[in-house]
C-alpha cells in the first residue's frame, strides 16, 4: 500500500465526503481522486516516466496536494521547495535535483524567466493560474513559453482511466532538502514505504479518523505539515481546511466554522495566536488535539496557551530524514511539558554515547532512530549516507536524554543549528553568503533567543575597510538567502575567537551575547 493507493480506496468508500475546504470551496474524496488521476495522466502525456523528478514551488492549496499525490500516481518523485526562496536557492535544488517538470504558481512566472538559462535539464513548467491576467505579463512573450503548460488544462484533458506505473515500496516517493553543515542543501530521500508508514502509525498513535477537521496552516512543502497534517488526514477520511498563509485571525475563523478538531503548528505559531488580542477563551473548544514540532515549545508559553484556552498541547519530535515523527507525548498518559514524548509505534529511539552504546536513562548523548520511516539516503550523496545510516539508524546528531518513562528530552538541537519560526538554519549556510562578499575577511553566524520568532540569526563579521556597514551587508545577505535565513543583525569586529587550531569558536560568541 501507498499513498495514493490509500487515497484512491478511501475516494471509493467515501466519494461525498469533504477532502478539504479551500477559501470556504469544499471538495469531496471522488474529486479529489479524480483530479490526482487527471493530472498524473497528464503528467504521462508531457513523458514524464516512472522515476522521473518532479518538483513543486508552491504554496497551500488544492495544487499542491493534487500536484504530489499526481505525481506520485504517475511513478514520479516529488520534491517540494520553499516558494520563497532566492533563485540561487531554488537553482541549486532544481539542477542538483535533476528536475524534469517543475509545477509552480503564475506568480513565480517572471522569477522562473530569469531562472531558465540556468534551468537546462527542465522540460516541462506547470503554472497553476491563480491570476487571469499573470500579473499583467504576455506570456506568450517569454522564453520559457515553449516550457510552459496549463496546470488547469492537464487536469481538464487528463484520462480518468489511468492506472499508472506499478511502485515498489522501496521507490523514491519524494525528495526533501535539508540544509547541511557544508552549506549546500542535501535531499533526503523518502521512499513509498517510509511515507506511508510514518503517516499511517502518526494517525494510529493520534486517533486520526473520517471525523477530524484538520487545520492545515503549516507549509505543506515542509515534512511536519506533509505527514501530520496532509497524508495522515487524508488516508482515514478526515478533512482538511486549508489556510493559505498563517494568520491568527484565519485560524480562529476556521477553527469556530468548521468546528475544528485538530491543530498543528511550530511555537511561533502557538505565541502569535496566544497574543492575538481578538482570541478568546473559548475560541478554540472543539479542538481536541493541538501539536506542536518543528522546535523546542517553551514550557511558559505551552502552560500559558493550555490555561487561556483550555486546550491541551501535544509536543512531538521528527527530522526530514525520518518522514519524520519519532516521538509524540502520548495521549493516554500524562504530558510532560519540556519533553517530545516517548516513541511512537513501529519506530525505536535511543540515546547513544559516542561510540553507539545506549546511554543509562538521564545521561545526554546522541538520539538514533530506527524503523520503516528512516530514509533510504540522501540523493547523490553515499558518504553523507554513510555518515548517519550506521546498522540500520538513523543517528540525529541532536542531543538528548530519555527519563526512566521512556519520556525523551532534546537537550540541543544539532549543536549549532539555529530555528527561526520552526524553520532550521544552519550557520554555515549563511556564512558561505557572507565570505563571497568582497569586503569580508571572516564572518560567523549564530542563533540569539527572539520572543516572537524563538530565535533569529546575528553575524559576526571582519571587515576589509570601513566602508561596509551593517545595512549594506543585510542587503547583500536578503539577495542571496531566504527571508528567514537573513541575519537580524551584524556586529562588527577586530577579530573572531578561535581556539588553537585556528576553528572559529561559535559557542564563545553566543555565551558572550547572553551575557550582555
Amino acid at each position: 500500500m501507498n499513498l495514493t493507493q490509500q487515497l484512491h480506496e478511501t475516494a471509493a468508500k467515501m466519494a461525498g465526503k469533504p477532502a478539504y475546504y479551500f477559501m470556504d470551496q469544499e471538495t469531496t474524496y471522488g474529486e479529489l481522486d479524480g483530479a490526482v488521476t487527471k493530472f498524473a495522466d497528464g503528467l504521462h502525456k508531457l513523458g514524464i516516466s516512472k522515476g522521473d523528478n518532479v518538483a513543486l514551488l508552491l504554496g497551500n492549496s488544492p495544487h499542491f496536494i493534487i500536484g504530489m499525490y499526481g505525481a506520485l500516481r504517475a511513478g514520479a518523485t516529488v520534491i517540494p521547495v520553499n516558494p520563497i526562496y532566492t533563485p540561487d536557492e531554488i537553482g541549486f535544488i532544481l539542477n542538483n535535483g535533476d528536475v524534469k517538470a517543475v509545477v509552480a504558481l503564475d506568480l513565480l512566472v517572471p522569477l522562473l524567466e530569469k531562472m531558465n538559462p540556468a534551468l537546462p535539464n527542465v522540460e516541462h513548467l506547470i503554472i497553476c493560474e491563480t491570476q487571469e491576467d499573470h500579473g499583467g505579463i504576455d506570456i506568450s512573450k517569454l522564453s520559457i513559453f515553449p516550457k510552459m503548460k496549463s496546470f488547469t488544462d492537464l487536469v481538464a484533458t487528463g484520462d480518468l482511466s489511468f492506472a499508472g506505473p506499478i511502485v515498489d515500496d522501496e521507490d523514491t516517493a519524494v525528495i526533501l532538502y535539508t540544509s547541511g553543515t557544508t552549506g549546500k542543501p542535501k535531499g533526503a530521500m523518502l521512499t513509498h514505504k517510509n511515507l506511508y508508514s510514518n503517516a499511517k502509525d502518526v494517525s494510529d498513535y493520534l486517533k486520526i479518523t473520517g471525523d477530524d477537521r484538520v487545520i492545515t496552516a503549516l507549509p505543506m512543502f515542509h515534512v511536519f505539515c506533509l505527514t501530520v497534517v496532509l497524508n495522515a488526514p487524508l488516508m482515514n477520511g478526515g478533512t482538511l481546511l486549508i489556510v493559505p498563509k498563517f494568520s491568527p485571525k484565519e485560524v480562529f475563523r476556521l477553527v469556530e466554522k468548521y468546528e475544528a478538531t485538530v491543530f498543528a503548528g511550530v511555537p511561533t505559531m502557538y505565541n502569535f495566536l496566544y497574543q492575538y488580542p481578538d482570541g478568546n477563551p473559548e475560541d478554540l473548544k472543539s479542538l481536541r488535539l493541538s501539536i506542536s514540532g518543528g522546535a523546542a515549545l517553551p514550557v511558559a508559553l505551552l502552560k500559558d496557551f493550555e490555561k487561556k484556552f483550555n486546550v491541551r498541547v501535544s509536543e512531538g519530535y521528527g527530522l526530514s530524514e525520518a518522514s519524520p515523527v519519532t516521538c509524540f507525548n502520548p495521549l493516554d498518559r500524562p504530558r510532560k511539558p519540556g519533553s517530545i514524548g516517548t516513541s511512537i509505534q513501529n519506530v525505536e529511539n535511543k540515546v547513544v554515547n559516542e561510540i553507539g552504546e545506549e546511554v543509562p536513562a538521564g545521561e545526554v548523548g546522541e538520539l538514533i532512530v530506527r524503523g520503516p520511516n528512516v530514509m533510504k539516503g540522501y540523493y547523490k550523496l553515499p558518504e553523507e549516507t554513510a555518515a548517519v545510516l550506521k546498522d540500520g539508524w538513523l543517528y540525529t546528531g541532536d542531543l538528548a536524554r530519555m527519563d526512566d518513562e521512556g519520556y525523551f528530552y532534546i537537550v540541543d538541537r544539532k549543536k549549532e543549528m539555529i530555528i527561526v519560526g520552526g524553520y532550521n538554519v544552519y550557520p554555515r549556510e549563511v556564512e558561505e553568503v557572507l565570505f563571497a562578499h568582497p569586503d569580508v575577511v571572516e564572518a560567523a553566524v549564530i542563533g540569539v533567543p527572539d520572543p516572537n520568532q524563538g530565535e533569529v540569526v546575528q553575524c559576526f563579521v571582519v571587515k576589509k575597510n570601513d566602508e561596509l556597514t551593517e545595512k549594506a551587508l543585510l542587503t547583500y545577505c536578503a539577495e542571496h538567502l531566504a527571508k528567514y535565513k537573513v541575519p537580524k543583525s551584524v556586529e562588527f569586529l577586530e577579530e573572531l575567537p578561535k581556539n588553537t587550531t585556528g576553528k572559529i569558536l561559535r559557542r564563545s560568541l553566543k555565551t558572550q551575547v547572553l551575557q550582555k
